[in-house]
């Protein structure tokens, strides 16, 4: 059977335009959007061109400065409507930096306030977020299926194992860290105002 997962060209190419879309909904420039995400205006015209392979931090910066959670950002910019998402339509998308997979589950042209999020973290890797307070409150549930998590939320540091479920708002600095020898595999759920959410 041929693989239809898309090459990572073409997962650049869905950002790009979720970005460019996004800020055009906006009216903001590039200069106003680095002034609001942090990000300066020539990486964030590299991203908005599909030239780089940005980092889930960078990305969150600037998901952040588009008001956005950072699930958002891999959505297919013109998906179908309806409820059910396919397995054809979890695209992977792996972090170049810390080297973690996330898959969106959940149906992109379905409006809803709920996300769902698969996140693989490999053995010894981590991200850390700058994550400050938000227009649009945010909340998250970390449900651990498989492995152990440390998770940071602000000053206090959760350590998760297997089958257990962190709630959380992101309105405060974020990491998530695995400290073991093998991969850890967790489900994120998102609630906002507005369709969408963000993991890690």
């Amino acid at each position: 059977m041929k693989d239809k997962t898309p090459p990572p060209r073409a997962l650049e190419a869905r950002i790009a335009a979720r970005v460019r879309g996004r800020r055009a909904e906006l009216g903001l420039s590039l200069a106003a959007l680095a002034a609001r995400s942090g990000v300066s205006r020539s990486m964030l015209s590299v991203v908005e061109r599909g030239e780089s392979s940005p980092t889930a931090v960078l990305l969150e910066r600037i998901a952040s400065g588009l008001g956005l959670p950072l699930a958002q950002l891999f959505d297919d910019p013109a998906p179908p409507a309806g409820p059910v998402a396919r397995h054809r339509d979890h695209v992977p998308w792996r972090d170049p930096q810390s080297g973690y997979v996330r898959r969106n589950l959940s149906p992109a042209g379905f409006p809803s306030p709920l996300r769902l999020v698969e996140v693989v973290m490999p053995a010894g890797a981590g991200v850390a977020y700058e994550t400050g307070p938000r227009e649009v409150a945010v909340h998250q549930q970390i449900w651990v299926l498989q492995g152990e998590l440390e998770v940071t939320v602000g000053a206090a540091t959760h350590r998760l194992r297997a089958d257990d479920c962190l709630a959380m708002r992101l309105d405060q600095p974020t990491a998530f860290r695995n400290r073991t020898r093998h991969a850890a595999r967790y489900l994120v759920a998102l609630v906002s105002d507005h369709p969408g959410g963000r993991s890690p």
